[in-house]
């Protein structure tokens, strides 16, 4: 295999007067787990159908595991759309088979056994003979993630893959994609659940109005973002409200933030080229507090602060923090 696996040269994708992707470039090492992140509208899904050849760019190169198309490559590749569906009448294990058939597997006994072994692994073992229009939604998503590894392929490419699944499901899917990644497989999977893609990624890259604005290991990105957050806990709950007027009036302090309505947390957001431990040392010998502490940056500051300036600081998080919300799946 190739060192990259998917390269992309300066790819731009116009859909009228609209420009989706604009001279993006990127290189995905192979063996890697890469998070693809961006707002919505910033050309994610554009990109992931390009590199799949199901659209073709205007201009620019791409290269899917040392091929000049993914169609030279498509039984070496899983992809899994935003857009799910599952051939409804069909019995689970026919659809499984039909699906890896198509993607070059064998029929036979070693086919049979790898997909009772997959289903197990998701614990929809007992599901084998039921048609997939009576499965549950949750359910039928695992389907299609089944359907999307079976043939076992050196490339997944997963478009939100953690929409709609439950906190459990959730976490059986970043299992199973930490164990792709250690038998060497390369997955790339776009999302907005940015605590799943923290958690996960070796490397991140960001686009916006389709521009790239950020690419690269996800602890090299890290580094080159200052903390601005300071997490701050009070002495006395009973006071709040006092205590946010004054933490949010020392200098240097750009907004205050309370982690949720019921907490006694809050945050304090600095100012561009704000010393944080002079910001700690105010609060630690100015304010009473049981705990002040410097975060280090996560994906959604990062996300914020690379995002359009255009858009609030506030309504941006409260953006994400909806997006990243795991809605239940049975």
């Amino acid at each position: 295999m190739s060192e990259q696996a998917v390269v992309l040269e300066g790819v731009t994708k116009t859909f009228g007067d609209k420009r989706a992707v604009d001279a993006l470039d990127l290189a995905i090492p192979a063996g890697s787990v890469c998070g693809y992140l961006g707002p919505n509208g910033a050309g994610k899904t554009t990109t992931i159908r390009m590199i799949m050849s199901i659209i073709y760019p205007d201009s620019g190169r791409i290269e899917v595991l040392g091929r000049a198309s993914a169609i030279e490559s498509k039984d070496r590749i899983g992809y899994l759309p935003e857009e799910r569906g599952v051939y409804r009448k069909m019995k689970v294990g026919d659809f499984l088979a039909y699906i890896a058939r198509l993607k070059g597997a064998a029929a036979g006994a070693a086919l049979t056994k790898r997909i009772d072994g997959w289903l197990e692994r998701v614990q929809l073992a007992d599901v084998r003979k039921k048609k997939c229009e009576q499965l549950s939604k949750g359910m039928q998503q695992k389907v299609q993630f089944l359907a999307t590894v079976i043939h076992d392929p050196d490339l997944v490419i997963l478009d939100e893959p953690f929409s709609g699944l439950d906190p459990v499901n959730a976490r059986l899917l970043r299992t199973l994609i930490d164990e792709m990644r250690d038998a060497g497989k390369t997955i790339i999977f776009s999302t907005h659940v940015l605590g799943s893609a923290e958690q996960l990624c070796d490397r991140v890259f960001m686009i916006n109005r389709g521009k790239k604005v950020l690419d690269g290991p996800i602890d090299a990105i890290r580094a080159k973002f200052d903390p601005k957050t300071i997490v701050v806990e009070p002495a006395d709950t009973a006071a709040n409200g006092a205590f946010s007027g004054s933490l949010g009036a020392l200098p240097g302090v750009k907004s205050v933030m309370r982690l949720g309505d019921r907490s006694a947390v809050y945050e304090a957001h600095l100012e561009d080229g704000t010393d944080p431990q002079g910001v700690i040392g105010a609060i630690a010998t100015g304010l009473p507090v049981r705990r002040v502490e410097l975060r280090k940056a996560t994906l959604e500051d990062i996300f914020v602060s690379l995002v359009d300036p255009g858009d609030s600081e506030d309504s941006i998080r409260a953006a994400l923090k909806a997006e990243s919300a795991e809605p239940v799946g049975a």
